[in-house]
């Protein structure tokens, strides 16, 4: 009964914790301790979601439309670049410190170049979203390659398999928790990417929308667009912990077993 009673408070605790956020939200400004034009009131924000809502599922079809090419080929990219750099250690010594270097880099520097690259199209956005999504999975599935079992690869190698064998059965299968667990992160970053990207130019998207409502001061819908983004991308991150689970069932086993 006592780690049943945990589990639920467990689950229930972070409803609670944004419960007592709106709460001193709501206090901040019935009590004006802030001003209404700077933070506007949970119940202004929520009207303006309501009745912004189809204006802003129309322009955040753009904003996902770019997230999702975007993470794409950030996939494709990150999976091939990881591959090669465990398969040659020479291109792991000179391509790992690059990857480090361009997270340094803030991606609202990146953006007015992309933009005056590749002008105001949906190209400039997708690129942006595949340099933020890169790097989190190249990294996860570099860990996933290098922790797969020594024992069962000289296994294999003594059993005459060659090198795609073993990337197919030992190191692939190894590196799928670590590449999960960096695509949820990048998940979360390519609506981001993409919408820095709005900011800066175009004609659609919850950043261009973001950008509309900022000059003409109405932080209600600022408010609104904001919190829609959030929404978007815990949808994405519980989607990529669903396919997770539906490629990796042997992970639920071993949590009932536990």
């Amino acid at each position: 009964m006592t780690k049943k009673l945990q589990s639920i408070t467990n689950k229930l605790s972070p409803f609670f914790a944004i419960a007592l956020l709106i709460v001193l939200w709501a206090a901040a400004c019935g009590f004006e301790a802030v001003p209404s034009y700077m933070l506007p009131s949970p119940a202004d924000v929520a009207r303006a979601f309501i009745n912004d809502f189809p204006t802003m599922m129309a322009h955040s079809a753009t904003t996902l439309s770019e997230a999702a090419a975007g993470l794409g080929i950030g996939i494709v990219l990150a999976f091939i670049t990881a591959s090669l750099m465990d398969r040659f250690s020479l291109l792991y010594n000179a391509i790992y410190p690059l990857l480090v270097i361009s997270q340094t880099i803030p991606t609202i520097a990146i953006a007015p170049i992309l933009v005056l690259w590749m002008g105001f199209g949906i190209a400039p956005k997708i690129t942006l979203v595949v340099l933020t999504t890169f790097f989190p999975i190249t990294v996860g599935m570099l860990d996933g390659f290098r922790s797969a079992d020594p024992d069962a690869i000289a296994l294999l190698r003594s059993m005459g398999a060659n090198n795609l064998k073993i990337f197919r059965y030992i190191k692939l299968p190894s590196s799928l928790s670590h590449f999960f667990a960096g695509l949820k992160i990048s998940a979360s970053y390519a609506i981001v990417g993409a919408v820095i990207a709005e900011w800066l130019g175009g004609f659609e998207g919850l950043g261009v929308y973001m950008t509309r409502v900022r000059k003409a001061y109405q932080f209600d819908k600022m408010f609104a667009v904001i919190i829609l983004i959030i929404i978007i991308s815990l949808l994405l991150m519980l989607l990529v912990t669903l396919v997770r689970k539906a490629i990796m069932p042997w992970e639920r086993k071993g949590d009932r077993k536990q």
